[in-house]
């Protein structure tokens, strides 16, 4: 066994190696947040105040925003946990040509931006997208029938393709982890699938699920590209309202008190979702 002796005399203090990272993510990261959160204590008017936070929370379009954001999420975050376990279980347990390559995809897809899964939305169901040329071309009608994508709904739907692959990917580790004997004797004694799904595997990867949910959510609190590239109008979620207020109305310190916002909020589900990833080992 080496000396621990010789070994920080060879390398130097431990304390010493953690001040490169230390000072990158001061630099990067700590010392822009102060600065928002400086600014977001300074009114235009002067001086130092809570009044930014008093005016913001008192206005309508915040309010509307932080519902729209919530709502969203939540809603977004359960289409994924369903559209999720239902995908991950077919790869997992029912055979089909090619499943090994479609659980292998789904780690590419996690690499996306999720601009081209809304582009790419938008070629297929947009005004001028595939689904309403056939319809126009069929029919010859001056419009096509698909125009969600520019209401809440196109949101919802763009968020819940783009991050469903969130969930699956703990999912399929959790599958492959589990002891197949144990399906294997329910089947054997009766039970039908949905039982099955429900006593034994249900319990056995929701923890995994769990972990999935939480880090979706959280993803979805501060998803910005999204909203943005449908177009939707009238879905204004915190951080379109931090865009809205900072580049349109160049309010920063309401920007910044609206993105001091969203930053506790993630923060606070950040913490839950670590904890669940923990007990999932994830």
């Amino acid at each position: 066994m080496r000396d621990p002796q010789a070994l920080r005399n060879r390398w130097g203090q431990p304390y010493l190696w953690a001040l490169p990272p230390i000072a990158t993510l001061s630099l990067l990261f700590l010392y822009p947040l102060a600065l928002v959160i400086q600014q977001s204590l300074h009114p235009d008017t002067g001086g130092t105040s809570l009044q930014p936070y008093a005016d913001v929370f008192a206005s309508s379009s915040f309010r509307e925003a932080l519902w729209t954001t919530v709502w969203l999420a939540v809603a977004a975050t359960v289409g994924c946990l369903v559209l999720g376990f239902v995908l991950a279980l077919v790869i997992a347990f029912v055979p089909f040509p090619g499943g090994k390559a479609v659980a292998k995809f789904i780690d590419v897809f996690l690499s996306f931006p999720s601009f081209l899964i809304t582009l790419a939305l938008l070629f297929i169901y947009g005004t001028v997208g595939m689904a309403n040329g056939l319809w126009t071309d069929a029919t010859g009608a001056a419009d096509g029938p698909f125009q969600f994508l520019a209401t809440p709904w196109g949101v919802l739907l763009a968020e819940i393709t783009y991050f469903t692959p969130f969930v699956m990917r703990p999912l399929l580790g959790a599958f492959s982890q589990m002891d197949t004997a144990q399906v294997e004797v329910a089947s054997s004694l009766g039970a039908r699938p949905a039982r099955i799904v429900g006593r034994v595997i249900l319990p056995e990867v929701g923890p995994a699920l769990a972990a999935g949910g939480s880090l979706v959510l959280v993803l979805c609190l501060n998803e910005f590209g999204i909203v943005l590239f449908t177009g939707a109008k009238g879905v204004t979620t915190l951080p379109m309202l931090v865009y809205s207020k900072a580049m349109l109305e160049s309010d920063y310190p309401g920007a910044c008190v609206v993105a001091v916002v969203n930053v506790l909020i993630s923060v606070g589900l950040y913490g839950i979702y670590r904890v669940v990833s923990r007990r999932a080992g994830a």
